[in-house]
């Protein structure tokens, strides 16, 4: 799973062309909320152009809501280039999921692209309803590959004043939805991506931002700002140090497998830690 996943206006050929150069694992092209009604025919076409373009990173799409017509004609226009994925926004549930999944297998066998290779990315907490049903995506669609949320649709839903304490925490509404999100991917075996920071000129924050969404079990984080990758990049990605003690853990197991509890440097090692070590030896060999 990519660490960065960047959003990029898709009605600006000049911020996709900037974002193109950026080191973002991910791209996404923003049909929604970054682009007006009004210019969505022309954001639909240079989007469209830009996935012909053969840029070499992971390109997924914004579409608009399911229940809005711009939605359809998002995806008319877009699936011709063949999107790595479709982030979905504002779910009622993995039934929008499902839909989306129905309506891109017909998509995919009118432009010819191999069944089920278009992947979904939902953003499953921006409206209130959704976080009642977050444990649907546990049997969703094989199409899901992971679980981002949102807080600045919810908290307007709910008539809130702000969402973040005087320090930059989630208040304890919006930290509920995103240990949901990152509850629900783990129960759907998919990564899940922490939300946008959006103070994009205080990359300090973001560092101890992303820093506690790795802690935290989060696998990525979505941006807003090309200056935003390099930061959040290394944040997720293994120090030397933590590889080395991976190996060393895996190491003992593997010398060790019918243990259940193991020493190592006057510290209890038990199989969670194994797991945990597998993947932070499989993140960093993806990585290089």
């Amino acid at each position: 799973m990519s660490r960065s996943f960047l959003f990029v206006p898709a009605s600006s050929e000049r911020k996709l062309a900037k974002a193109g150069n950026s080191d973002a694992d991910a791209l996404i092209l923003d049909l929604e909320d970054s682009v007006a009604a009004d210019a969505r025919p022309a954001a639909r076409q240079i989007a469209s152009k830009y996935l012909r373009s053969g840029d070499l990173k992971e390109l997924w799409v914004r579409i608009n809501p399911l229940d809005t017509r711009d939605a359809l004609l998002d995806l008319d226009a877009v699936m011709p280039g063949a999107p790595f994925g479709i982030v979905l926004p504002k779910p009622e549930s993995a039934k929008d999921a499902n839909q989306l999944a129905k309506l891109l297998d017909g998509l995919e066998q009118e432009h010819g692209l191999p069944p089920g290779q278009t992947k979904i990315l939902p953003i499953a907490t921006e409206r209130p309803a959704a976080i009642f049903h977050m444990h649907d995506y546990a049997a969703a669609t094989p199409r899901l590959a992971g679980l981002t949320w949102g807080a600045e649709d919810l908290s307007a839903a709910v008539g809130a004043s702000r969402s973040r304490d005087a320090n930059g925490h989630w208040l304890a509404p919006y930290e509920l939805a995103r240990s949901l999100c990152l509850f629900a991917a783990a129960a759907a075996s998919v990564p899940a991506v922490d939300t946008v920071f959006t103070d994009y000129k205080d990359l300090e924050g973001l560092a101890q931002y992303a820093a506690r969404a790795r802690r935290d079990g989060f696998e990525g984080l979505l941006a807003i700002h090309p200056d935003q990758v390099a930061v959040i990049n290394a944040a997720f990605e293994p120090s030397s140090d933590e590889v080395e003690r991976a190996k060393r853990i895996v190491e003992l197991f593997a010398n060790n497998p019918q243990a259940g509890a193991l020493g190592m440097d006057g510290e209890m090692i038990d199989r969670p830690h194994w797991i945990q070590a597998k993947r932070i030896l499989e993140t960093a060999a993806r990585l290089k």
